[in-house]
């Protein structure tokens, strides 16, 4: 894989990863006149829950649901610059126009009352998985999987040097039930300048399970799935992916490395090789579920940049509020309000069926 670091017309870092045999050079200069990024972003702590919220107002000017033939993230093409200069690219990511979290944003600590109040400070980063609009993840080659990965792996070291930066979160939206708002196949990369509440809890959880039985929950968790088996869609040498217990999505699975490893970068080459043709079947069947291509929103856990790094054990979480093909799981009162979910099915009949489409598809 050949890396290339250019910058944008405002200064933004754009980096792209080629697989292509003979990668060309990375020459093309952004020809558009932006001004100079500015970011107002600040993180409020709620004095109720002790959690941070980020307020970023500016991201109301983002762009939202354009045509195709004005995708920002397709190739540029003459006539017509977007934020890729190229005429083609494999994976490319740049730092977000319109980010949560900036380097660049200005500001010291302060006090509303009881809210702290800092600075939004972090990294947001656009991750651009093929140059055709018309692809989805789950189309792409096991080779090209593998460069996301490493350009996953790639983002999370160099954003966990970013100061301030307590966690790294690389992540996908698919499907405008989820809320995409730009349609060409993308994810993102967040930096926040702090660990973030679900995190925070799985991390109390695996030091107190770790207290209590003297090995990590989550290692239990994948043994346990494994020997029951009503759960499991798809195991590897490497890699198992199965529907959790108590999965609170309408279709939820997480896919699990059988080495406890903190995050991304820590994954071997074989490792990364195995993912890439496991998480392809898994896209697999979440599409085959209602004949479909399913929404979804995919979401790697890594340990923070500080904290936690032996407790944590890497995994992906992938799920989607369409529970049934045409019904979306709305989050309502309890959900909401309270953080109580309740799901209108049983993670074993959402396995069973995940699992019928795969046998369809091998015998149609």
């Amino acid at each position: 894989m050949k890396r290339t670091v250019r910058h944008l017309a405002d200064g933004r870092e754009i980096i792209y990863f080629d697989d292509s045999p003979n990668p060309p050079d990375r020459t093309a200069t952004d020809t558009r006149d932006l001004p100079p990024q500015e970011s107002a972003s600040q993180i409020r702590r709620d004095p109720l829950t002790g959690e941070w919220v980020a307020i970023a107002a500016h991201r109301q000017t983002r762009t939202y649901k354009p045509p195709a033939g004005l995708c920002p993230l397709c190739p540029s093409s003459p006539g017509r610059a977007t934020e890729i200069p190229e005429s083609d690219y494999d994976v490319v990511v740049f730092e977000n126009r319109f980010p949560s979290f900036s380097e660049t944003v200005h500001g010291v600590e302060a006090r509303d009352g009881l809210v702290t109040i800092r600075p939004g400070r972090g990294r947001c980063e656009v991750v651009c998985f093929t140059s055709d609009h018309n692809k989805s993840f789950g189309e792409l080659s096991p080779r090209r999987v593998r460069t996301v990965v490493d350009a996953w792996a790639d983002r999370t070291e160099a954003l966990s040097g970013v100061p301030g930066v307590e966690q790294v979160f690389p992540f996908e939206n698919r499907g405008e039930e989820i809320g995409v708002t730009l349609s060409h196949p993308h994810g993102q990369i967040y930096g926040y300048p702090f660990v973030t509440p679900k995190t925070e809890r799985m991390l109390q959880t695996a030091q107190a399970y770790l207290d209590a039985h003297g090995r990590p929950v989550l290692g239990d968790v994948l043994a346990a799935e494994q020997a029951d088996g009503r759960r499991m869609l798809v195991s590897s040498e490497h890699w198992s992916a199965f529907v959790p217990a108590a999965a609170r999505w309408p279709v939820e699975v997480h896919v699990v490395p059988h080495r406890q490893v903190p995050d991304l970068p820590a994954l071997s080459g074989a490792e990364r090789d195995d993912f890439a043709q496991l998480y392809l079947q898994v896209l697999a069947l979440l599409d085959g579920l209602y004949d479909k291509p399913l929404p979804y929103i995919a979401a790697w856990h890594q340990a923070p940049v500080r904290t936690g790094r032996d407790l944590a054990w890497l995994h992906l979480e992938v799920f989607s509020v369409l529970r049934t093909a045409d019904k979306l799981k709305y989050l309502a009162g309890s959900e909401s309000g309270m953080a109580v979910w309740i799901n209108d099915a049983t993670p074993e009949d959402i396995a069973a069926k995940l699992r019928a489409g795969a046998v369809s598809q091998s015998n149609p």
